[in-house]
């Protein structure tokens, strides 16, 4: 077992080995370490995990906030209370829209591979069945 083994144990991992490389150009030393691989399809929902996570935290917090707020200018009166009030709802809100916008950047990403022929070239022909039999008489006529 490594040095590391009680930590590769607890973490589920296997310690990598640390190379070290000194350029003679300007006397640097580089760690070289091989660090785990990470699939980005799991980062990314790591992080859509954790910053939705965030987002549904602050709205619950600013809601609670709201109410308090809300108390105390009613009982107080004071405009200033109303006006952070009314800050606290504006920032709610932006808070909620960004956890919209979040469902949508991760819809676009998962659809993204699916994704058909960016070109569609289609044929269109404006005229009336008479113009239209009469230039295919004519193209079969060209062809022969």
């Amino acid at each position: 077992m490594s040095e590391f083994g009680s930590i590769e144990k607890a973490l589920d991992i296997k310690a990598k080995k640390t190379e070290v490389i000194t350029t003679p150009e300007n006397g640097c030393t580089i760690r070289s370490e091989n660090l785990l691989k990470v699939n980005p399809e799991e980062e990314i929902k790591k992080d859509y995990n954790y910053t939705r996570g965030n987002l549904y935290s602050l709205i619950e917090k600013g809601q609670e906030a709201l109410n308090g707020v809300l108390e105390l200018a009613q009982e107080s009166d004071s405009a200033r209370a109303y006006e952070v009030t009314g800050q606290i709802i504006k920032s709610v809100a932006d808070t909620t829209d960004k956890l919209i916008d979040l469902q949508q950047k991760m819809k676009d990403l998962d659809e993204e591979p699916n994704k058909g022929p960016s070109t569609v070239n289609n044929a269109l022909f404006v005229g009336s069945t008479a113009e239209l039999a009469k230039l295919i008489k004519n193209q079969n006529k060209d062809d022969k």
